[in-house]
């Protein structure tokens, strides 16, 4: 498991469009989003930082739905040496795993690279179609329990006019994705 930090696209950078292939069937096309808030997070089945990062992605969805945050999560695992990634491998772990919003499969990888995206999860917070957070969810991604900075959390807040956002900004870290070479 290789550890990186995400790099880091600038703020006010619109949404990349994509169309890709959603794990409950169908496809999803960036177009339809219709939210003024999306966050749009590169992850994967098999990483532990990812892993630990779903149960914070369904809380957000969750907690912000009824403020119009649409959270969309996108594999770009695409590598034979990673089989629980698989496309196949997807529709089973949402369901185990409740996630109930779009997650989609980025087959070649194209969606990530434009996005700049490295490890998982790389999350990417859009207000109105621009950049407005790009970095880790929490300042403890190991223990939720003492997490005592929810990143995204306050990057919402701030995006919904609630309160500012913070001064700093952290990266995400994570697994490497898994390039086909």
């Amino acid at each position: 498991m290789a550890l990186l930090e995400s790099e880091q696209m600038e703020v006010g950078t619109p949404m990349i469009p994509f169309r890709l292939k959603e794990a409950h069937g169908g496809d999803y096309d960036s177009a339809e989003l219709e939210s003024k808030l999306a966050l749009i997070a590169f992850t994967c089945n098999h990483c532990p930082y990812a892993k630990a990062s779903w149960p914070v992605l369904i809380e957000l969805s969750k907690k912000y739905a009824g403020d119009g945050l649409t959270v969309i999560a996108i594999n770009p695992n695409n590598n034979p040496d990673y089989p629980e990634d698989r496309f196949e491998a997807m529709r089973p772990y949402a369901e185990q795993h409740g996630i109930r919003f779009p997650y989609l499969f980025d087959a070649d990888q194209s969606v990530a690279k434009a996005y700049g995206a490295v490890c998982t999860p790389d999350p990417f917070l859009f207000a109105d179609g621009e950049l407005f957070y790009h970095g880790r969810l929490n300042d403890n991604w190991q223990n939720p329990a003492a997490v005592k900075e929810p990143s995204m959390e306050l990057f919402i807040e701030a995006a919904l006019g609630r309160r500012t956002a913070p001064e700093k900004s952290f990266p995400s870290m994570g697994c490497s994705i898994k390039w086909v070479r």
